[in-house]
């Protein structure tokens, strides 16, 4: 029988389809599942000030899992990459659901060596501890992301937005509503969710605290889900969809999706390329097997049994190989993979370990989430092509 689904797994689709039957738990004496009295402040006046002041309420705040404090922080807290040489241009870039800063080290670390601005945002409810995200609303969502996006056109002649998932849509909105930003970003866009379940989470919420428990052991994002959550995750959707429906986004943009993601609707996200992004110089970077009718595309086979990757994944598209925490080798395995109870077992055991998206499953292998990408360094100098295109 398979294990269900752990929420940041498969997030906003477990979200419904075990909570509006009723099979997910209600409140828990773990301090991991309570919620703080209130969320940080983020309209600070500087983005030294904002990073001060929230590492001061996370160090109240957060449940720390390890020893050093400090390097916990470090890696979860807002971040700003200043290039050696700058350019003139500047990233935002707005993490996904349950995730944290650290998604875009990366990504953020290539673009400063290319010479813009990056800086990262903590959206209220991550960070500290799960049971937080039971508090934040979509308008606190879109202020951090409206707010830190004019604090970063102070700094620079022209701002880019990029995101991840829940992120992305964030990102997209406001670039919808500003016509100051230079493009967007988009990795693993949750435009639509893979799910149509999850339209009734912002209704589930009312009755269903958590829409999924699993044990906190990962300092870098969460396991668990509540209802809350989930249903502010699909408000983004809603709006960007609309928004996207009422105007064409003009301006360039750069996409990067996974054929094996199960956690969004990939055929919209695609289809919202080609129909509502007409920019020439636009890009899709898309894993997979299956080609894209779109001539603005550049298709990555992840049938790599070298690499024993057997397909692509929703977060397997931010980080490099050689990522420490998520590369090949690296300290985070996650095992919980939409696999039978025993295989997880054997995944978590030290067996020979496979790499995909959530659910995928193969006979006589044992697959753990597929935690990088192997092509980001020819995504990155795809991106970086685009954004070398005139504003």
């Amino acid at each position: 029988m398979m294990r269900k689904r752990s929420a940041m797994v498969f997030y906003v689709a477990a979200a419904v389809t075990t909570g509006l039957i009723g099979c997910t738990s209600n409140q828990s004496s773990d301090p991991h599942f309570q919620a703080a009295q209130s969320l940080p402040s983020h309209t600070q006046a500087s983005f030294a000030e904002y990073i001060n002041q929230t590492q001061q309420w996370l160090e109240t705040n957060r449940i720390f899992m390890s020893a050093d404090k400090q390097s916990e922080l470090n890696q979860i807290l807002p971040r700003e990459y200043r290039p050696a040489e700058p350019n003139g241009q500047g990233v935002l870039l707005v993490h996904g659901l349950g995730d944290s800063p650290y998604s875009f080290v990366d990504v953020a670390t290539h673009l400063a060596e290319q010479g813009y601005l990056v800086r990262t945002v903590l959206l209220p409810g991550h960070g500290s501890k799960v049971g937080d995200l039971q508090l934040p609303s979509l308008d606190e969502w879109q202020s951090v992301v409206a707010h830190h996006t004019e604090l970063l056109k102070q700094e620079v002649d022209s701002v880019w937005l990029g995101g991840y998932s829940t992120g992305a849509n964030l990102a997209t909105s406001q670039a919808i509503t500003d016509n100051e930003i230079g493009g967007l970003l988009l990795f693993s866009p949750a435009f639509e969710p893979g799910s149509s379940l999850v339209g009734f989470a912002d209704i589930a919420s009312y009755f269903v605290t958590w829409a999924d428990q699993d044990k906190e052991d990962n300092p870098l994002r969460y396991n668990s889900l509540p209802m809350n959550a989930a249903a502010v995750y699909y408000q983004t959707s809603e709006v960007v969809r609309n928004q996207l429906q009422e105007a064409n986004y003009q301006k360039p943009v750069f996409m990067l999706m996974s054929e094996g993601d199960k956690v969004i609707n990939t055929k919209f996200a695609i289809d919202t390329f080609s129909q509502h992004m007409p920019n020439p110089s636009n890009m899709i970077v898309w894993q997979g097997e299956e080609g894209i009718s779109d001539p603005r595309s550049t298709r990555f086979s992840m049938k790599l049994p070298e690499q024993r990757i057997s397909n692509g994944s929703h977060m397997g598209l931010l980080f490099s190989p050689t990522n420490p925490n998520y590369g090949i080798g690296g300290r985070n395995i996650i095992c919980d993979n939409g696999q039978t109870a025993a295989n997880e077992t054997s995944c978590a055991g030290g067996e020979q370990i496979w790499y995909s998206a959530w659910g995928y499953s193969e006979a006589g292998k044992y697959h753990a989430r597929l935690t990088y990408n192997p092509y980001f360094d020819q995504s990155m100098a795809i991106m970086d092509k685009v954004m070398a295109q005139p504003l």
